[in-house]
């Protein structure tokens, strides 16, 4: 758990505390996450944490993120409403191949893999915004109509961010494509990882 600016999507810029989850049904190569160690808490030792981490539930409303990982392993709607009971407002990132709690008040679903069984629509809290992580050989339109099969009340914001690679040759690449593709189909629009940019937790 660490308090920082959330750097992706609609929320960038907005201080959070964000609490990754140990633990996820994919393995992506270019995932951040340190899947090899982790501290086992109960809910309200989470919610201590919390509240010594960024500002008090009286500010105005202060941002939990919830990631991983993949968070909808182990958060569900419990735990949503007793971060609500504590003046949070509560977000997470999930790779969509699970349902979410639907009490979240915002859903970010950054798909990573095509083909998977989705939740079912009765399950399925709906996503506000839908962020794919775009290298060279990705079609977000692949994703966009695997989504398809879910009838959304409302339309989701939807994100394309540049792959981070580890390379900086390939990530100039990367994002030249990226732009390049968002200018052709502009109900993309661009996320950048804005905290490795200003180097940032």
């Amino acid at each position: 758990m660490f308090y920082s600016l959330q750097g992706e999507g609609r929320n960038t810029g907005r201080a959070a505390v964000f609490v990754r989850f140990a633990g996820c049904n994919l393995r992506c190569p270019f995932c951040d996450t340190e899947f090899d160690t982790y501290r086992e808490m109960t809910a309200e030792e989470i919610v201590m944490e919390i509240n010594s981490l960024g500002p008090q539930p009286s500010a105005l409303s202060p941002l939990v993120v919830l990631t991983g990982g993949e968070p909808t392993l182990q958060v569900d709607e419990a735990f949503v409403d007793l971060l609500h009971r504590h003046g949070y407002e509560v977000a997470m990132e999930s790779n969509g191949t699970r349902p979410a709690p639907k009490n979240l008040d915002w859903l970010t679903v950054s798909p990573k893999v095509l083909g998977d069984k989705l939740p079912a629509s009765g399950e399925w809290r709906q996503p506000d915004e839908l962020k794919v992580v775009f290298d060279e050989n990705t079609d977000p339109e692949a994703y966009l109509s695997h989504f398809s099969s879910l009838v959304f009340s409302s339309k989701p914001l939807l994100y394309l961010q540049p792959c981070d690679t580890g390379d900086a040759e390939r990530n100039k690449t990367v994002i030249q494509a990226c732009v390049a593709y968002i200018k052709q189909h502009p109900k993309w629009r661009l996320s950048l990882q804005t905290h490795k940019l200003i180097d940032i937790p």
